[in-house]
């Protein structure tokens, strides 16, 4: 069973690959993307305070100095922005920055000062605007964002799952213009770049097409090479890490005419494809125009006809993709409500979640719970919140949700959310007050509106 600490869905490579710029979520809820195999760092790592020393005779260490402001506020004010650009950057980190990182800190930030790294940033600023087509070799030679160091550009646009400031810088870039900004990560060095012709083996028929706003269920074979991110960061799946571009193209037009001839997606995803989080299980990506996934996957995602097949190709690899139909809704599931228009455009929900032998998190009650086990459960638990039991006494004794069940925490909803989108589709239907139930990959969501 894979594990579902926090409820992180399973599509994490799927998430944007920009290690140091993505944005950051809580790493708790029913979220789809609060830390991926190339995503953000996790913070809060640190051994505590006052760890030097014995016997409390050390003194307490100085706090940091404030960073140096060195962000381009010239192009920061500009109002004028694109709606969507294509951006190579080199990160810049500083030792203070230990407790965003933890043990994923650059070893060459560990011993930076914040006024080195202001000096660097604006060198390497300097020579970027003398010649931006030094990038790549800059980017591979000095950037502490692994993702950053394979020479792929970042897709940004005003919805894009990235950090603020960096976006904000992104989008207001002209072309071959290079900006600095400061996030909680470091010093970005960005530079807006003109977009890469597409690859010659992707599907431009397909990709051509006018999107769909979904959502999409889709099968796919991730293929990667040793020049991808997730190679970078030292977390691409052994087979990819030695493999050229070359002979991952040459695996990529296999498994596509493969698919194409009909075959099994399910047995090619497993016997190709690096993408753990559907690799083994065979399962679908539900895919809309708001997920939180790379823009060529779901490009081609929302282009694909039922049951057609497509390559794309991402910063992670190759993506043999097929269009498959939805699954069958589950008997347990509030038919009545999912068929309705969403209501709101935000809601406050709070959930139980229940999981049994086939989906569950790492609580053991899931893991041991016959499915004749869960239908019973289930129907207790929605009659009494019917009745009017308080749903914060269920999920503190019910729930395997860690990020809610002690502490009979709510969460906002909205369609652009990071959650998992049963859980989401559900939610936005509830009236107040009113109960529904919901599969997700982690189990059985009861929830109830609160607002």
């Amino acid at each position: 069973m894979r594990n579902h600490r926090h409820l992180v869905a399973a599509a994490l490579t799927l998430l944007v690959s920009a290690a140091a710029c993505q944005k950051s979520t809580p790493n708790s809820g029913p979220s789809t993307g609060s830390g991926s195999s190339t995503t953000t760092a996790s913070a809060g790592s640190g051994s505590g305070a006052g760890s030097a020393g014995s016997g409390g005779m050390a003194a307490p260490a100085a706090p940091a100095a404030p960073p140096k402001d060195i962000d381009s506020k010239d192009i920061l004010a500009r109002t004028e922005t694109s709606p969507e650009v294509q951006v190579k950057h080199v990160l810049i980190g500083w030792k203070d920055l230990a407790g965003v990182y933890g043990p994923r800190m650059d070893a060459r930030a560990k011993n930076r000062t914040n006024e080195e790294a202001a000096k660097l940033a604006q060198d390497i600023a300097a020579k970027l605007k003398a010649a931006p087509d030094q990038i790549d070799a800059i980017s591979k030679e000095s950037s502490e964002d692994p993702g950053s160091q394979s020479g792929e550009p970042y897709t940004i646009k005003a919805d894009a799952p990235f950090v603020e400031e960096f976006k904000k810088l992104s989008l207001r870039l002209k072309m071959n213009e290079v900006g600095i900004v400061k996030t909680q990560f470091g010093y970005h060095v960005i530079e807006r770049v003109t977009p890469p012709p597409p690859d010659p083996l992707e599907s431009a028929d397909i990709l051509a097409r006018p999107a769909e706003a979904g959502p999409a269920q889709i099968e796919h074979v991730l293929i990667g090479w040793k020049d991808t991110p997730a190679a970078h960061a030292g977390r691409g799946d052994p087979k990819s890490k030695d493999r050229t571009k070359e002979e991952a193209d040459k695996i990529a037009k296999d498994v596509l005419e493969k698919a194409r001839k009909g075959g099994d997606m399910k047995k090619l995803m497993k016997e190709f494809s690096e993408d753990p989080g559907s690799r083994e299980s065979g399962k679908p990506y539900e895919v809309t125009a708001d997920a939180q996934m790379v823009e060529p996957f779901k490009n081609m995602a929302l282009r694909l006809k039922m049951n057609e097949v497509g390559l794309v190709k991402s910063p992670f690899g190759w993506h043999v993709m097929k269009r498959v139909p939805p699954p069958p809704p589950d008997p347990l599931e509030s038919a009545d409500i999912l068929k309705r228009e969403p209501p709101a455009e935000k809601v406050k929900v709070k959930h139980i979640l229940l999981g049994w032998t086939e989906a569950h998190t790492d609580d053991e009650r899931g893991s041991k719970r016959s499915r004749a086990d869960l239908e019973k459960l289930v129907k207790e638990t929605v009659a009494k919140l019917k009745k009017g039991d308080k749903i914060e006494d269920l999920m503190s004794s019910l729930s395997e949700d860690p990020g809610s069940a002690k502490t009979g925490k709510d969460y906002d909803v909205t369609p652009a959310a990071g959650m998992v989108a049963p859980f989401k589709n559900l939610s936005l239907r509830l009236k107040v007050k009113e109960v529904g139930v919901v599969k997700s990959d982690f189990g059985i969501h009861i929830i109830q509106r609160i607002e």
